[in-house]
């Protein structure tokens, strides 16, 4: 009789813990990087593989969930890499909708190669954080993909190619390039940025604020040079592995200096890259972005209109930035340069299942592996055969 009651007591309390356990999971399962069971494993002796893959970070703030998804369709590539962050600050609900948006798209998980970072950063406009942050994704991207190049983009940026233009007209290029806009010509920065010490309250609390300004100024570094330039790069994995795991302690010790710069992103690489002597010949000084800007100093990029698209396609550049929520250009980029037509759909690449003047719905195995560029790559190679000609490419590396 004991022995049943135990029996029946047990059985009764595991009832009860299973139907508390369960809500738990679901209400409260962290983000982690999605990794489907049912995966299209791309295998190393693959017949026809991509002559390069990108790795991309795409960073995203609260409200910015609607110009995530559009920007993540048309940049995706069953040959490429992507990870996502959204910012902590972002409210749980954009951050589950994120993660749903990622598991349930039946490519994403038939390719198993977008991810969403479990543990987010809470990232300060102008502080390190948002170094931190890039850096965290650069590690995470080393560790689970092999890739040429990363490239970090925010919600606000859009490509003006597709990714088999993008794939095609990188395939001739060396592949320890590092495309970092840079200068040591640093003009009202020295004293504005140079000089200044902050404080990131990201670094050590839950809760957002702003940068907070020591009274005390500090001296300029004679141990190093000063460069400053663009927080859009496309890094070389090379050059990525030497930042994350830093042979030298180069990279180590300006890490430790940036923390407490003025938008330590617009110059922690292009000074690490500038002052070491094993990868400052392979800059190519260029963001290929096409931006404008305001009224100087230029430290706030214009909002991009149907009245840029000209100038955008005659720049010759992959990407572009800013752009608001369904801005009227975006849908002539998708039409007219990405050949995308609806919103469910990828850009145009030789990985479709079909093969129309909507876009990618679906990948076809058999054509993984296959490139369709277009005009773009044309465009865009016109400008890195500009970029990396002998006179203009040596001219223009650190100085």
């Amino acid at each position: 009789m004991g022995i049943k009651f135990i029996m029946f007591s047990f059985i009764l309390t595991s009832l009860f813990l299973i139907l508390i356990y369960i809500p738990t999971q679901f209400s409260h399962s962290p983000i982690t990087i999605f990794k489907p069971k049912r995966s299209f494993i791309i295998s190393n002796t693959t017949t026809n593989p991509y002559p390069v893959k990108f790795a991309y970070l795409i960073s995203a703030s609260k409200g910015d969930v609607a110009k995530l998804k559009r920007l993540l369709f048309s940049l995706y590539h069953p040959g490429n890499f992507y990870l996502i962050h959204l910012d902590l600050d972002a409210p749980e609900n954009e951050h589950q909708e994120i993660s749903r948006f990622v598991s349930e798209n039946s490519v994403f998980g038939e390719i198993n190669n977008v991810w969403v970072v479990g543990k987010p950063n809470l990232v300060t406009y102008r502080g390190p954080t948002m170094l931190a942050t890039t850096l965290h994704a650069m590690a995470m991207l080393l560790k689970i993909a092999k890739w040429d190049w990363f490239i970090n983009l925010s919600a606000s940026d859009y490509p003006l190619v597709t990714q088999d233009d993008l794939i095609h007209a990188f395939s001739d290029l060396p592949r320890d390039l590092n495309f970092v806009q840079h200068t040591s010509h640093m003009g009202w920065k020295l004293n504005k940025r140079g000089k200044p010490v902050i404080i990131d309250p990201g670094l050590h609390s839950l809760n957002k604020s702003e940068i907070w300004w020591v009274i005390k100024q500090r001296s300029l570094p004679t141990a190093f040079k000063l460069y400053t330039g663009s927080a859009w790069t496309i890094l070389s994995r090379s050059f990525a592995e030497y930042c994350i795991i830093g042979w030298e302690n180069l990279p180590r010790t300006l890490l430790l200096y940036y923390t407490n710069f003025v938008s330590s992103p617009e110059g922690y690489f292009q000074t690490v890259i500038c002052n070491s002597e094993e990868y400052r010949n392979t800059t190519v000084n260029h963001d290929l972005h096409y931006i404008t800007w305001d009224i100087p100093p230029k430290q706030h990029p214009r909002s991009l209109g149907p009245k840029d698209y000209r100038r955008m396609v005659l720049s010759n550049r992959p990407f572009a930035r800013k752009f608001k929520n369904n801005n009227l250009v975006l849908n002539k980029i998708d039409r007219d340069l990405l050949r995308r037509r609806n919103g469910q759909y990828f850009s145009a690449g030789g990985w479709c299942s079909n093969d129309d003047d909507r876009g990618c719905l679906n990948l076809q195995v058999e054509k993984y592996g296959v490139l369709k560029p277009g005009m773009g790559a044309r465009r865009l190679r016109t400008l890195l055969k500009k970029l990396v000609s002998a006179p203009h490419f040596a001219k223009r590396q650190c100085r």
